[in-house]
């Protein structure tokens, strides 16, 4: 199928060799590329740009812009985007290149610095790395630590507000004074302006502290994070700490998946499907005030026969159920971290294959090429919150004070 509506070869020539350009060969190669672009687009949809159909499957929807290297120079790839579904040109451009070099260096550093195990090597020859310098391996991680420095201190003005935030920590080992310890990696997304996902941040730290929480999102902050409305994550005290003095006026939502399993600690194991049909209960309910009846109605249950599970109910009360001062849209988004699983498992696959960094620098170079990969991909494809539930999101009833109520009978709201 061709595209006569994106090129006109004899004119693209023609003002070419008009002009004259020094960049002639990198002009006619970009226009090429574009016009295949195009139509190998058309084949996708079914039909030509603007032309009626029977066999028409969805519409084109503006393009996306990509930078390709190549011999005559880097060229501007216009990528059509589609209302319904996604295009990507596979056989062009690789979507996962700087996260698979990111694993290459990361494997060569372990090589090189004499930690690697059998399998270890084992991997390095199955990834074709025989005999890297460590000249190679320093140009290979410096290409790639701009990269991922880019991303990591981006401004996050422009894309925002950022009405749900999700945050979250994975343990790693690491080599660090002759002994391997373990590292945590914090990472936070959140739902831009725009109602797609995007990863926030990424930082290392000894451990889990509420200090390290504060130093993270004083970091997301600083760059421009705003609009948060509410955050979901387990029930770290320090991360609510930092939470609350990073980011007043936003709701903390307990993860529920989390909260269930805090939740059978105090539970008789014989006991353990009955109340976790009983949390269920809570949560499949369609209102926010069925909810909260419903959460009545358990703790009703529980509080004579299993005392300590009523206890940790009540006292958890307000966490988990943060999500019902938001449109049930939106409800199986943020009432757990389970969105972020997925993203999880991904970086848990690349990094497994390591096993143990050499440094904190690698655990950065790696995830954060894979964090980088996944954002562009969620740029790229469908809305994760469509505009309209985002705006009824923004708006939520914010309880009044005494004085308020004495005074003023408005509902205050939060935009």
């Amino acid at each position: 199928m061709t595209a006569p509506h994106i090129v006109d070869p004899a004119t693209v020539l023609g003002e070419a060799l008009s002009d004259a350009s020094p960049d002639l060969m990198r002009h006619l190669l970009q226009t090429m590329i574009n016009a295949l672009l195009s139509a190998d687009a058309d084949a996708v949809i079914g039909a030509e740009w603007g032309q009626p159909s029977p066999d028409r499957v969805t519409h084109r929807n503006g393009y996306r812009h990509r930078d390709l290297d190549t011999r005559a120079g880097t060229i501007d790839v216009a990528i059509p985007k589609l209302r319904q579904g996604t295009y990507f040109p596979e056989w062009l451009l690789e979507r996962r290149k700087r996260s698979e070099a990111a694993l290459i260096t990361v494997i060569a550093d372990c090589y090189l610095a004499g930690v690697s195990t059998r399998r270890m090597d084992k991997l390095v020859k199955t990834l074709g790395i025989h005999a890297l310098s460590k000249s190679q391996v320093s140009r290979m991680a410096a290409e790639l630590d701009e990269h991922v420095n880019q991303f990591r201190h981006r401004s996050l003005a422009e894309a925002g507000p950022f009405t749900f935030v999700a945050a979250d920590a994975l343990t790693m080992k690491v080599r660090e004074g002759g002994r391997v310890v373990n590292t945590v990696v914090l990472i936070a997304t959140g739902v831009n302006g725009d109602g797609r996902r995007e990863v926030l941040g990424l930082q290392t730290a000894t451990a889990e502290t509420g200090s390290a929480w504060n130093a993270f999102f004083a970091d997301l902050v600083s760059r421009g994070l705003t609009g948060v409305q509410l955050v979901t994550s387990d029930a770290h005290a320090g991360l609510k700490d930092a939470i609350a003095a990073n980011l007043p006026g936003a709701s903390w939502q307990r993860c529920r998946t989390h909260y269930a399993a805090n939740l059978m600690s105090v539970t008789p194991k014989s006991m353990w499907p009955a109340v976790k049909a009983m949390l269920h209960s809570v949560y499949d309910q369609p209102t926010a005030a069925d909810v909260h009846a419903q959460f009545d109605r358990a703790l009703d249950y529980v509080v004579e026969k299993l005392p300590a599970v009523a206890e940790h109910l009540d006292t958890a009360r307000a966490d988990i159920l943060a999500f019902t001062e938001f449109p049930k849209d939106v409800w199986s988004q943020i009432w757990s971290n389970n969105p972020n699983e997925r993203l999880n498992r991904e970086i848990r696959r690349r990094t497994d294959s390591v096993g143990i960094f050499p440094n904190r620098d690698a655990i950065i170079r790696l995830v954060g090429g894979v964090l980088a990969e996944q954002t562009d991909e969620w740029a790229e494809g469908r809305r994760y919150l469509g505009l309209e539930v985002l705006a009824r999101s923004r708006m939520r009833v914010l309880p009044a004070t005494e004085e308020e109520v004495a005074t003023d009978n408005f509902i205050a709201l939060s935009a």
